[in-house]
């Protein structure tokens, strides 16, 4: 039996990383903090452990364990948590990797995002090669992902096995947080969005990421990245997807970048420095300002990567926030 050591096992990709590893016969350990919310694991044949990404002494948990997935990262748009995206994200990741060298780790997946590599102007498709240069990268959570992604890649060039995975946005079931998509659906489902935004992403059921995942493990490339995605949709288009799916009304109006905007000015530059809790985040206003659109090519060619419908991984979604109780009746 091989035996994986997984990072993040408790999150939203993590969560479908763990139980594909346990469908195909790994045996897992699962790094959770003493905090973590474990409900996406209950039940699971996994052995927790519980620790720090930046514990010095985390090889020590890892000793046994002959392949690695770093999916853990610190998630938010927030401009106050800027020092805590950079304490998990990129210092946390140097520690990790480093812990998995000196622990004998094989191999390692690690799970970077699209938003390490940017967009392309007017929102122009852009693959793996592309890289939007840093300072032009909106907010620290993207910021933080190029540099733990940098941090990664210096890894490999230096000769430990290092196979980047660059998720776009993930949709489908055990999305506790939720996720910005998740957030999405869910204000669509509670009838919380009268509007739109002229923008667009890449969406991807998370199963499909979560095999992502395995494939890089067996055909990734040490140095190399993939981008682990699936359609090319705008906001009105996806929205327009759930009214079929519900039968909920879709906000037929969309609304100028300017007016969510100032909002979020005002909630996070004076609201919350009055001891309120800001309700929208700036960074997040200002990255629909850009549609986030990706070629996946590589990671079907290379890897073998699915490409299961979108339709499917909404419905899903939908009927695990209703049975979860996320929307009231």
């Amino acid at each position: 039996m091989v035996q994986v050591f997984v990072t993040g096992g408790t999150g939203f990709i993590g969560s479908h990383v763990v139980r594909l590893l346990l469908q195909q016969g790994y045996t897992v350990k699962a790094l959770v903090r003493s905090s973590s919310n474990l409900e996406n694991l209950r039940g699971l044949a996994v052995e927790l452990v519980t620790g720090d990404l930046n514990n010095p002494n985390l090889w020590q948990q890892m000793r046994d364990c002959q392949y690695l997935f770093h999916v853990a990262a610190h998630y938010s748009l927030w401009q106050k948590d800027r020092k805590l995206l950079y304490h998990h994200n990129v210092l946390g990741t140097r520690n990790v990797l480093e812990s998995a060298q000196k622990a004998g780790i094989e191999r390692t997946v690690y799970t970077s995002s699209v938003a390490a590599i940017g967009v392309g102007a007017s929102g122009k498709v852009v693959d793996e090669t592309h890289q939007s240069p840093p300072e032009k990268l909106v907010g620290d959570y993207k910021k933080s992902k190029f540099l733990a992604e940098q941090v990664a890649m210096q890894a490999a060039h230096g000769g430990q096995d290092v196979v980047v995975v660059n998720p776009s946005s993930p949709i489908g079931p055990l999305d506790i947080k939720p996720t910005p998509t998740g957030d999405i659906i869910l204000r669509f489902l509670r009838r919380q969005m009268p509007a739109y935004v002229n923008t667009g992403l890449n969406f991807i059921d998370v199963r499909d990421v979560a095999w992502g995942h395995l494939l890089a493990l067996k055909k990734g490339k040490s140095g190399d990245r993939y981008i682990l995605g699936n359609q090319n949709l705008s906001l009105k288009q996806i929205l327009e997807q759930l009214a079929q799916i519900t039968g909920l009304p879709a906000p037929q109006r969309s609304v100028p970048a300017w007016l969510p905007l100032s909002v979020a000015w005002v909630d996070e530059k004076i609201l919350a420095q009055l001891g309120k809790t800001p309700s929208v985040p700036l960074d997040g206003v200002r990255m629909a300002q850009q549609p986030m659109y990706y070629n996946t090519s590589k990671a079907v060619r290379e890897l073998g990567l699915p490409q299961s419908p979108l339709t499917t991984a909404l419905e899903d979604a939908v009927a695990w926030f209703i049975a979860q109780k996320y929307v009231s009746e």
